[in-house]
């Protein structure tokens, strides 16, 4: 597309400007955010897979043991970190898809804000007493 800017009354000059679509069109709309929330949502859910079916088998090896068997097995440093990694994941990853629900049906800012907002301090202050109760069945049993 050109565009054709004018010059200043009394000259004969005019300069004629050639911008490509993409020229005209950044800067406006978000192709910033975008991309890292799509990668990081990808990412977590690949991290959410093997973590998961770690999970899935050791809940079933420890169901039914006795409260101090689960803390002997929590005591473990591989396992309270593998733990950890799944909660920080799980949280991570749930905070990213609310947020993607909120964008996609919530419209008005008020409204959208309010939501966001209680998305990202709901999913940390879940993830953090989560986080704490495997620390303190690992370090106290």
């Amino acid at each position: 597309m050109s565009e054709t800017a004018k010059a200043p009354a009394g000259t004969q000059a005019s300069v004629r400007v050639m911008r490509s679509t993409l020229g005209q069109m950044r800067g406006l709309g978000s192709a910033k955010s975008g991309l890292e929330h799509w990668w990081v949502e990808r990412l977590t859910s690949v991290a959410l897979v093997p973590l998961t079916l770690w999970f899935i088998y050791t809940a079933l090896h420890l169901a039914g043991l006795p409260r101090a068997d689960v803390a002997h097995w929590a005591a473990n440093p591989i396992n309270a970190a593998l733990m950890v990694g799944l909660l920080l994941t799980v949280f991570r990853h749930m905070a990213l898809a609310l947020q993607v629900v909120v964008d996609d049906y919530v419209h008005g800012e008020p409204a959208h804000l309010v939501l966001a907002l209680l998305i990202k301090g709901g999913t940390f202050l879940l993830a953090l007493i989560s986080v704490i109760a495997t620390l303190r069945l690992a370090f106290t049993g």
